[in-house]
């Protein structure tokens, strides 16, 4: 009789990108078609937007909470952009590795190096482009959830995230959204085929062909 085959480590996928590229919308997507795909959620210490959910989008903590967390070590990555901090438990994501669960974080390119250095084979990285910062304004412009001070800040901060690209594993530039789309989804399949992930189902029928 053949061993059942062992449950394959989880996956921790991280997209980030310039505030207004894309992610969110993508990482959305993803989610809706890989029902087993779990998002993390952050702690953060900004105030609720219109339309978000606690625990659903983040967890809405006060600064002495956050302070706390992270004097206590309990963040796997946590990072301070446009002025307010978001985190990432590390509990969380040790079960759902545990557990062979995939996870998707939605976070900056400060929150990835950590996740990278902490969780090397688990994680891949990819990082969302605008097709210009043209267009890149023109879309935080649309959305009409921030006013014109913050909208320049946005792309002051969009200029130093694009020049970490490097620490990325790919690269998707968001020109069409579909065709982004595919890409992503591309990605996530294939990174749960690498050697890392399946190589233990290879070396279990080795075993069995040399018993047999």
């Amino acid at each position: 009789m053949s061993d059942p085959i062992v449950q394959r480590p989880g996956l921790l996928v991280v997209v980030s990108s310039p505030s207004g590229a894309g992610k969110t919308t993508l990482c959305h997507r993803l989610m809706g078609e890989f029902r087993d795909l779990n998002f993390s959620v952050s702690y953060t210490t900004r105030k609720k937007r219109r339309g978000e959910e606690e625990a659903v989008d983040y967890r809405f903590v006060e600064d002495a909470t956050f302070d706390q967390m992270v004097a206590c070590q309990e963040f796997a990555e946590w990072a301070e952009v446009h002025g307010h901090r978001y985190g990432t438990p590390v509990a969380a994501v040790r079960q759902a590795l545990e557990g062979g669960q995939d996870v998707l974080f939605d976070i900056d390119y400060q929150g990835g190096r950590q996740i990278k250095a902490k969780f090397m084979n688990e994680a891949v990285l990819v990082f969302v482009l605008p097709p210009s910062l043209e267009e890149l304004e023109r879309r935080l412009c649309q959305r009409n959830t921030d006013d014109a001070a913050t909208i320049e800040r946005r792309l002051h901060k969009a200029h130093d995230e694009l020049k970490q690209y490097g620490l990325y594993d790919y690269l998707i530039v968001n020109d069409d959204l579909n065709t982004a789309y595919d890409r992503l989804r591309a990605i996530y399949l294939a990174a749960q085929c690498t050697i890392e992930r399946t190589g233990h189902i290879a070396e279990r029928l080795v075993k069995e062909s040399e018993r047999g």
